[in-house]
């Protein structure tokens, strides 16, 4: 009997050759580099378009909540429809974000665009979670294939410095409406690859009516998971002058959310894994923590850099530039040896001791100090990253591993929002050595309980794969 990954493909190739990882890695890839990319596009745009430089920053902003929503959404409708046909769509909706970006007569129209861009490239990472995990079961593997989930995690973080360059580059030579067009031929490219490449999904029960099909996605816990985030995200974005009514208004929407996936028959966020599954709650709580202090050096101190030391966006941008490279370098042996517990204590260690050298920071601190920090961080993105999901890869219960995956990425865009909040606070006057300081005395903070939630978390282990749960 043929074996279901040696479909189309000859029976002595590696069940992870390049042509099934390619794109998963390419669709990855895109939310990374779409996040940044548009950084560069915000003034020429403003300018195209007739509207403020203020008003084009809710482009990131509508790329940042579509994705925090979607990541864990993907996940659960590739539970009930198959991983290959979610991916397959997400690459769509990212193609039809392109286009219509590339025509757009307006602003409005734009956002409409980066929303079907935010969404189709937040399918990739959890449903190339679950296409990797299949496949693995398929040929027998009793690890975790720590190599391709450490070149996911390389296409899907470290190529988000990429995003300031290529959007440079085609702003520059091409205009602003290229940031948009670039992901067309990037999606028919991945596109046409998973058409050929991932084999087709498994036969599965399929619901049997509309109604099953809303009970098996739990479509009322998605739509009340998406009202509190936009609730909680609307509050960190609204800072620093804070509307504490959105703040309550999604506690609320928290609670109530919470009291209905606690009865629902197919939780779309499953509470009581949460509670009871603390391992995986404290790989959330850890990535969390380490995203935001490494946010909060490429948001607060690229700040710093040109409001304080006198810094070119270009000057600054390369300073910290490290982080993303050396983030690339850490993952790939430690993805491969498939180690946890060691980089996990790596990535809070190097948090706390990148955290201590911001505090130190002054106008005229040497160049080299400042390479060193983002040096530091680079380490602590690399480690943690890489770290956090292998433990993801073997807490979370296999036949829930797509919305599992989609949650940790989402708790990634918790922190990096967070650390947008907390400089917007500290430099909303000014931006000062003192208020680096101050950023620096928070990030020690979340250091401290990222080593202690780590050295103290007995479950870290070099893992095989679990058998699965119910």
């Amino acid at each position: 009997m043929t074996s279901p990954i040696a479909v189309g493909q000859a029976s002595t190739e590696s069940p992870f050759s390049w042509r099934f990882t390619t794109p998963l890695f390419v669709g990855s890839a895109l939310n990374a580099i779409n996040s940044s990319m548009i950084a560069t596009a915000l003034v020429p745009i403003a300018a195209g378009l007739h509207v403020s430089v203020g008003q084009t920053a809710s482009l990131v902003t509508a790329l940042y909540l579509a994705s925090a929503i979607a990541q864990p959404t993907a996940g659960k409708v590739a539970e009930v429809f198959g991983a290959r046909r979610v991916f397959l769509v997400g690459i769509v909706l990212v193609l039809l974000g392109g286009v219509l970006g590339g025509v757009a007569p307006n602003l409005l129209t734009l956002l409409i665009a980066r929303v079907l861009i935010g969404l189709g490239s937040s399918c990739a990472y959890p449903t190339a979670m679950m296409l990797i995990q299949r496949r693995a079961n398929a040929a027998g593997m009793q690890k975790p294939p720590g190599g391709v989930l450490g070149g996911l995690q390389i296409a899907g973080v470290a190529t988000a410095s990429l995003g300031l360059p290529i959007g440079g580059v085609l702003v520059q030579t091409a205009g602003w409406r290229w940031v948009f067009l670039v992901n067309v031929p990037v999606a028919l490219i991945a596109l046409a690859a998973a058409l050929i490449w991932i084999p087709r999904d498994p036969a599965q029960q399929t619901p049997r009516n509309a109604r099953e099909v809303l009970s098996r996605i739990d479509l009322t816990g998605i739509i009340g998971f998406a009202l509190a985030m936009a609730a909680l995200l609307a509050f960190l974005f609204s800072i620093p002058e804070p509307n504490w009514i959105i703040l309550a208004a999604a506690v609320v929407l928290f609670v109530v959310l919470t009291g209905w996936e606690l009865s629902a028959e197919h939780p779309f966020v499953d509470v009581r894994l949460l509670v009871r599954n603390g391992a995986l709650t404290r790989t959330y709580l850890r990535y969390a923590l380490v995203a935001l202090c490494v946010y909060l050096v490429l948001y607060g101190i690229t700040q710093w850099l040109q409001a304080g030391r006198g810094t070119s966006a270009l000057a600054a941008g390369l300073l910290l530039l490290p982080t993303s490279v050396i983030s690339g370098v850490v993952v790939v042996p430690i993805s491969r040896r498939n180690l946890v517990r060691g980089p996990v204590i790596v990535a809070a260690v190097a948090c706390l001791a990148g955290s201590a050298g911001v505090l130190l920071l002054t106008s005229d601190t040497p160049t080299g100090w400042i390479v060193l920090i983002t040096l530091l961080f680079g380490v602590a993105l690399g480690a943690g990253v890489s770290g956090n999901q292998i433990a993801l890869y073997t807490q979370a219960p296999p036949e829930q591993l797509g919305v599992a995956s989609g949650l940790f990425r989402t708790f990634g865009y918790i922190g990096s929002i967070a650390s947008s909040a907390i400089t917007g606070i500290v430099f909303h006057t000014s931006v000062t050595d003192s208020g680096v300081h101050h950023i620096a005395l928070i990030m020690i903070s979340v250091s401290i309980a990222a080593v202690a939630l780590t050295v103290l978390d007995r479950t870290l282990n070099s893992p095989g794969r679990p058998t699965s749960q119910t």
